[in-house]
C-alpha cells in the first residue's frame, strides 16, 4: 500500500496543543489550510525537541544564508484551542526539518509510527515507499510563532518540584531529595511554642 502524504504549502495554521488535564495530557500537532484539517498525536517531548531545534534552524539559517528571520518574541497571537472533532491521522515516530531555500520556508515532516524499517531517504522525499506522513511548510515568521507558542502549551503541564525538577502532581509528590518526605507531613514529633517563654 502507497503512503499517504499530507502536505500544506501554505498552511493558516500549524499548532500544538493538549486535550486532558496536567499530568494526563495527549500532545497533538494540527495544520489547519482552509476547511482541511489533520491532526497527529506525539509526545510532549517530541514538542519540545521539535520547537527547540525550530529556532535552531533559524538561527543557522540566518547565519549560513544571510536570510532575514524574526526575532525571538513574548507574545502568541494564535491562542485559539486545536481544532475539533479530534481525529488524529497517526502518532508520530520520526521527525524531519529542514529549510527550503527556493520557497523561503522552514519543512517541518511527521512520520507515523512504523513496525518496519526504512531508509532514511524518505523523509522530506515523496518515495512511495515508507510511513505516512505530514509535510508542512512555515514562513520564518509561522516557525518563530510556533515555537513559542509550543513553549507556553508545554509549560501549562504540572509545575516542577523546585527541588528535583519532577512535576509536581495535585495529590502530592514524593520528592528524592527529601528522602521521600512529602512538605508538611508530621515527623512523630510536637514543638511547644507556650514553653519557650519560660528561663
Amino acid at each position: 500500500m502507497s503512503r499517504a502524504i499530507h502536505v500544506f504549502r501554505t498552511p493558516d495554521r500549524f499548532v500544538a496543543g493538549t486535550v486532558g488535564e496536567p499530568g494526563d495530557r495527549s500532545f497533538y500537532l494540527q495544520a489547519v489550510h482552509d476547511s482541511r484539517v489533520v491532526s497527529v498525536l506525539l509526545e510532549k517531548q517530541q514538542v519540545q525537541v521539535l520547537a527547540d531545534r525550530m529556532g535552531l534552524l533559524l538561527e543557522e539559517v540566518h547565519r549560513r544564508f544571510g536570510t532575514e528571520v524574526p526575532p525571538q518574541a513574548d507574545d502568541v497571537s494564535d491562542l485559539s484551542p486545536l481544532v475539533t472533532p479530534l481525529d488524529a491521522e497517526f502518532r508520530v515516530g520520526t521527525m524531519g526539518l529542514g529549510w527550503d531555500a527556493d520557497a523561503g520556508a522552514v519543512v517541518v515532516e511527521l512520520l507515523a509510527v512504523s513496525e518496519t524499517e526504512f531508509d532514511e531517504s524518505v523523509v522530506l522525499d515523496d518515495a512511495d515507499d515508507g510511513p505516512d506522513a505530514v509535510r508542512v511548510f512555515l514562513t520564518p515568521e509561522q516557525a518563530r510563532e510556533f515555537s513559542l507558542r509550543s513553549e507556553r502549551v508545554i509549560a501549562a503541564g504540572r509545575a516542577p518540584c523546585p527541588l528535583c525538577g519532577e512535576p509536581l502532581a495535585p495529590e502530592g509528590h514524593v520528592c528524592i531529595r527529601t528522602n521521600g518526605y512529602r512538605r508538611g507531613e508530621s515527623f512523630g514529633f510536637a514543638i511547644d511554642d507556650a514553653d519557650d517563654d519560660e528561663v
